[in-house]
């Protein structure tokens, strides 16, 4: 059941979480044993090499996969995501996950304001108070002025701008972010990434997964994994503040 408390003080927790796949006969622990929390208005740059457990934990975070039931838990607010079932799980993921990828995901035939409204119109909630609201968040995101544009009249950082305007329209626990600079140049990536701070200046909560050391830079908290475990937890030394 999916919980409706609203005075939530962890936008995630994470415990003891594992994760095995069973391949063509061969078992892989992906995770064996990640615990962390993410406090609501933290931000949190997850990082590790190729084979570290990154990508599922990315995945398990997204509600795109489930942990082992019997080994852990990962708790995104107060909702155990383990024993959701997919219709439960797909509830978390479009209201209470924020979603920004690295390739944008924005749909070509539609425009800057009916992109941002997507996950609204999917949920059934799309009245003239939330088109207002989606107003206000291209407003926020620096593209009032292009609200009847499609993606391929807008640049790179236009796009994800709009990906991170869409990304907030359900007020969700946390925004996760999948290399979302990968595709843009130095100048864009140090604007989104100025973006991103001013979002959780204001209190949004930021999961960042990224390679990267001078984009993790910017990240309250580092967070690495190698091998499946947790490597460090540890704040971010000379953090940079655009």
């Amino acid at each position: 059941m999916i919980s409706t408390t609203s005075s939530v003080s962890l936008a995630a927790s994470i415990q003891d979480l594992h994760k095995t796949y069973y391949l063509k006969g061969e078992t892989v622990h992906a995770l064996r044993g990640v615990s962390f929390d993410v406090p609501m208005g933290d931000y949190v740059a997850i990082m590790g090499p190729s084979g570290s457990g990154k990508s599922t934990l990315l995945n398990l975070l997204g509600c795109l996969d489930k942990p082992d039931l019997d080994r852990g838990r990962l708790l995104l607010g107060n909702d155990d995501i383990g024993r959701m079932n997919d219709d439960q799980l797909a509830m978390i993921r479009a209201s209470r996950i924020g979603f920004v990828f690295q390739s944008y995901n924005l749909i070509a035939q539609l425009t800057v304001l009916e992109n941002i409204q997507v996950p609204l119109y999917y949920m059934g909630r799309l009245g003239r108070k939330e088109r207002q609201r989606c107003r206000e968040l291209a407003e926020l995101v620096g593209l009032e002025h292009r609200l009847s544009h499609r993606p391929s009249q807008l640049s790179g950082g236009q796009q994800q701008r709009v990906a991170i305007a869409r990304s907030l329209v359900n007020d969700p626990y946390f925004i996760l972010a999948d290399e979302a600079t990968g595709n843009l140049d130095s100048v864009t990536t140090a604007e989104i990434l100025k973006l991103f701070q001013r979002l959780n200046d204001e209190g949004r909560t930021i999961i960042l997964v990224t390679h990267e050391d001078d984009v993790a830079q910017h990240a309250k908290r580092r967070v690495r994994l190698r091998d499946g475990q947790l490597h460090s937890d540890e704040q971010t030394q000379n953090r940079i503040i655009l």
